[in-house]
C-alpha cells in the first residue's frame, strides 16, 4: 500500500527556509581568519596551518560522506535513503554545526572560520548520523531536517561544557560517539510503536547490501587515525593519537572476528560484527588517544571494545529491544555508545595516571556523566518533537522502503514484488 506523505511542499519549504536561513546567518556573523592561518614553525619561516591540517579535514570528510553513507546500506530496500539521507543531514549538520561551535567562540562578534573549525563542523555532523543509525527505516528526511538542527544545538551545548570543566576528549569517545548513540536511543524509545516487536519483512540484508555495507567498514576503519588527531595539538601529541588509534584499530578486529565465531553457531562469522564491531577501537581509544598511554594500551583499549561490541551486538541489542522497548536499526549503542562509555572510563583512568598533563580524573568523569545526561534529556525531548503527526513519519508497513521517498528504478520494484512473491508462497508451502 501506497502511503501519502506529502513531502514535496513539507520537505521543499523546509530543506529551502533553513538553507536562506543559514546563509543569512553566514552574511551576519561568519569571516575568514586571515590572522591564525599561518603559525610559526622556526626562525626560517612558517607553516601554513589550513594546508597542513587540510589532509586531516578530508579524510574525515570521507568518513562523514562515505563511510557513514555506506556502513548503513545494510538495509536490502533502503540504500538510496541510507547513503542520500546521510549527505543530506552531513551538509545541513555542517553549515549549522560552523554557527553553533562559532557562537561559543565570537571574536569581535565574528565567527572567524579556519580549517580547524572546518573539521569540528564535520565532528557535529557526525553526531547526527550515528543517531540516524538508531531511528534508520523509521524517519522521514524531514524529520532527520529537524532533527540535525536540535541535535546540533545541544550538540554545541555540551561540547562547550566538556571544554569548560577542562576534561580532554581529543578522538570525542564521549562528546561524538556517547552523546550521539545516548541521543538517538533515547529519541528511537519515543518513536517506538508497538507493532516494532514482530519482525519487519525490509528490515533484514541480503549479500549485496551487506558488501556494501562493508565498504563503509573499510572506509571508516582506514581514516579512522585521522578522525581521532585532526584537532590534537600538533606534534607529539597528534603523532601519539594516529599511533594509538592505528594499534586499538588492530587489536580490535581480532578480538571481534573471534567473538564473532565463538557466539555464533558453528563458528561462523556474522557479518553485522565485521561490519560494525572491528570500529569499536577507533571510538573507544578516541578520549585518550593524544595521552601517553603506550601502544599496548591502545591495545588493551581495541581489545577489550571489540570483546564489548560483539557481545552487545548478539546479545544485549534484542534484550534493549525486547525489555526497553528501543529498536536501534543500526546497533549504534554496541558501536558508538558502550565503547564511547569504555573511552571514557579509560579517559578517566589515564589522567589519574599522569598520562597528560593538566587532566583530571574528576572532570574526566564528570564530562562522560555530564555527556550521558544531556544526550538522553536532548533525545528524549527531540522524540516527542519528531513524533508530532505532520513530519511525513511513515506507517509501520513502510519502515525501511526507500519508494515511499524516492523513485525507485522500475526493475528494482519488479526484482522485489517477485522476490517478495516467492518468499510468500514459500511460507504458505511451509
Amino acid at each position: 500500500m501506497t502511503f501519502a506523505t506529502n513531502m514535496r511542499f513539507k520537505f521543499s519549504i523546509l530543506a529551502l527556509g533553513l538553507q536562506i536561513l543559514i546563509i543569512i546567518l553566514f552574511g551576519i556573523f561568519v569571516k575568514y581568519d586571515t590572522q591564525h592561518f599561518k603559525i610559526p614553525q622556526n626562525s626560517t619561516g612558517t607553516t601554513d596551518t589550513f594546508i597542513a591540517l587540510y589532509p586531516f579535514f578530508q579524510d574525515v570528510h570521507v568518513m562523514i560522506f562515505v563511510g557513514f553513507g555506506f556502513l548503513m546500506t545494510f538495509l536490502k530496500r533502503y540504500g538510496f535513503s541510507s547513503v542520500g539521507i546521510n549527505l543530506l543531514i552531513a551538509a545541513l549538520g555542517l553549515q549549522w554545526g560552523t554557527l553553533m561551535q562559532g557562537f561559543w567562540h565570537l571574536h569581535g562578534g565574528k565567527i572567524e572560520i579556519d580549517i580547524t573549525k572546518m573539521i569540528n563542523a564535520d565532528f557535529s555532523t557526525a553526531t547526527v548520523l550515528i543517531s540516524f543509525g538508531a531511528v534508520l527505516g523509521k524517519t522521514s528526511p524531514v524529520q532527520m531536517l529537524i532533527m540535525a538542527i536540535l541535535e546540533i544545538s545541544i550538540f554545541a551545548c555540551n561540547e562547550h561544557l566538556i571544554y569548560f570543566l577542562g576534561a580532554s576528549d581529543v578522538g570525542a569517545s564521549m562528546s561524538i560517539h556517547a552523546f550521539g548513540a545516548y541521543f538517538g536511543l533515547a529519541a528511537s524509545a519515543v518513536l517506538y510503536r508497538s507493532s516494532l516487536k514482530k519482525s519487519h519483512d525490509n528490515e533484514g540484508s541480503v549479500y549485496h547490501s551487506d558488501l556494501f555495507a562493508m565498504i563503509g567498514t573499510l572506509f571508516l576503519w582506514m581514516f579512522w587515525p585521522s578522525f581521532n588527531s585532526a584537532i590534537a595539538d600538533i606534534g607529539i601529541h597528534q603523532e601519539m593519537a594516529i599511533i594509538n588509534t592505528y594499534f586499538s584499530l588492530a587489536a580490535c578486529v581480532l578480538t571481534a572476528y573471534a567473538f564473532s565465531s565463538l557466539v555464533e553457531h558453528k563458528g561462523k562469522l556474522d557479518m553485522v560484527h565485521i561490519q560494525n564491531a572491528t570500529l569499536a577501537g577507533g571510538v573507544a581509544v578516541g578520549t585518550c588517544a593524544d595521552m601517553n598511554i603506550g601502544p599496548f594500551g591502545a591495545m588493551i583499549i581495541g581489545f577489550t571494545a571489540g570483546i564489548i561490541s560483539t557481545l552487545g551486538f548478539k546479545f544485549l541489542t534484542p534484550l534493549v529491544a525486547s525489555k526497553l522497548k528501543i529498536q536501534d536499526t543500526c546497533g549504534v549503542h554496541n558501536l558508538h555508545g558502550l565503547p564511547g562509555i569504555l573511552g571514557g572510563i579509560a579517559g578517566i583512568v589515564a589522567a589519574s595516571m599522569g598520562a597528560k598533563a593538566n587532566c583530571s580524573p574528576g572532570m574526566q568523569g564528570a564530562a562522560l556523566a555530564a555527556t550521558i545526561v544531556i544526550a538522553i534529556a536532548g533525545g528524549t525531548i527531540t522524540g516527542f518533537i519528531l513524533k508530532l503527526p505532520f513530519w511525513g513519519q511513515p506507517p509501520y508497513e513502510n519502515y525501511y522502503d526507500d519508494s515511499i521517498y524516492w523513485e525507485v528504478p522500475l526493475e528494482e520494484e519488479e526484482h522485489e514484488n517477485n522476490y517478495q512473491e516467492d518468499h510468500n508462497k514459500i511460507k504458505m508451502e511451509a
